[in-house]
Parts: structure tokens; sequence; C-alpha cells
């Protein structure tokens, strides 16, 4: 009979912690060159007279994220991941040039506020109002995110028709796992597709939200309605539509359009 092969000792509380302490100095010092490289790039940025252009790529940053989380890994869950790195990203922005929040979080105040703080982390100052149109009135300015709660019953959403420069590019919370969107952020920047997005889109017309999902479908439109108020309802269509698609352009209501886009919820 073969002899039985020998346990091997589990390591000791002190190894374990050992490691811990090591791997955190590791940790430690990729974080802070890399808070050096965005010093680097806020310089570089300067010198090629950018120094007060608003850096945010939300796109850019979506599908960093989407790559990460595509990675292997045993233990690390999607919602550390996306903690971590949201708060490096915004800590990074901030670096670049002018980087605040406005938060309007109507009947869900306390609530935005914590979903703007995930979304954004601790880097950029942040503001609570009162009025959606203080929060929109700071994402006019340079560096300026509007975080706007969708528990209102004010359609701030229809405020964007008149607004072209700013757009929503993010729902918040991003992952599925933290709960349905309940806020969405605005700010004057370029959306890009990012191969998996929702389109928002603000219409006028009457009638229940099934007949008007009825409607857009039978013209290839696949929506759902996220928000209504003051007689107006915001959509979230799923695909990234641009503002003259002839598709939306056919659909219901005399007033009526795109008003953002963002990325799906990172954990599909």
């Amino acid at each position: 009979m073969a002899d039985a092969q020998p346990k091997t000792a589990a390591p000791s509380l002190e190894a374990i912690r050992a490691r811990l302490d090591a791997i955190d100095a590791q940790v430690l010092a990729l974080i802070d060159e890399r808070a050096g490289i965005s010093r680097e790039v806020a310089a570089a940025k300067a010198a090629a007279g950018e120094a007060g252009r608003f850096a945010l790529r939300p796109g850019r940053e979506a599908q960093l994220l989407r790559s990460l989380l595509a990675r292997p890994r045993k233990d690390a869950t999607a919602s550390l991941i996306v903690r971590i790195w949201r708060e490096i990203m915004s800590d990074s922005l901030s670096r670049q040039g002018p980087f605040h929040l406005a938060v309007y979080g109507g009947k869900a105040a306390d609530h935005t506020v914590e979903l703007a703080r995930m979304r954004f982390g601790g880097a950029p100052k942040m503001i609570t109002v009162t009025r959606p149109e203080d929060a929109l009135a700071a994402a006019r300015t340079p560096g300026g995110v509007a975080v706007m709660s969708l528990v209102s019953d004010m359609p701030w959403w229809g405020r964007l028709l008149a607004e072209p420069r700013l757009k929503i590019f993010t729902a918040l919370p991003c992952l599925n796992a933290w709960g349905a969107p309940a806020a969405l952020a605005i700010a004057d920047v370029e959306v890009e597709p990012t191969g998996d997005d929702l389109t928002y889109w603000v219409t006028d017309a009457p009638g229940s939200a099934a007949h008007l999902e009825e409607a857009l479908s039978r013209d290839g439109v696949a929506g759902d309605l996220i928000a209504e108020a003051g007689g107006l309802k915001l959509f979230a269509l799923m695909g990234f539509y641009q503002a003259d698609d002839q598709r939306l352009v056919r659909a219901p209501g005399r007033l009526s359009g795109v008003i953002g886009a963002a990325s799906a919820p990172l954990d599909v």
C-alpha cells in the first residue's frame, strides 16, 4: 500500500498578515505611480493649451471597466473592482482640470448623494441643491456635473431638449447588483458609443407607456419608460441612437428628442 502523502501545514496567521502587508505596499506603490502619471497628463494638457478643458471621457471609462471585469479573477467581485477604479479615475480626472458635482435629489436626496459619491468618488467637490435648474446651471460651468434624481415630480429631463450642449452621460448606479437606475448624470461632454449603450429619449406623446413602447417596437426600437412627470416621458432606448435617427423622428410626440446616452450596466 502506498504511503500516505504528508499534509501541508496551513500558513500561520502571522504569515498571512505579512503577505497582506507586502501586497498593500505593492498596491500603494502602483497607485502612487498612477497618480504621478495623471499629473504628467495634466502638465502635457497645460502645455498644449488645454488646461481648462474638462477631461471627462465617460465612454472610455466604461470600456476600461468592462475590460477589467472581463479579466480572469477568483475572488474580486465586480462591486469591488468598480468602486476602486471609480475612485482612481475620479482622482485622476480632478488632477487634470476643473471637476465638481451639483446634486439634485428631489424626494430621494440622501440616496442621490450616496449614488453620486459611488460613481464619482471622493475627489470632486460636491454641493447639494434643491432645484433642478441650479444643478443644470452648475453643469454649464467648466468641469461641472449635475447628478439628478429620477424620483422627482419635476420633469427636469425635458429641459435638456433646449440645452443641446448638456447631455446625460451615465446612469447611477452602474451595476445591476446595486439596484435599478435611480439618478442620471449630465455634463457638457461628448457621449460616445461603447458597444453596449442606452439612449435617453424624451417625448410628450400621450397614452400609456405600453402603447408607446409598442409604437417604437414597430419601427425596430426597443425601450423602457424610466420616468414620467408633467406630461413628459423619459425612455431608455436599447442601443446608441443619433438625434436625427429617422425612427425617432417618426416616433409619437410633438415635443421629443434624444438627450444623451450612456453605457448599459457593466455587469450584464
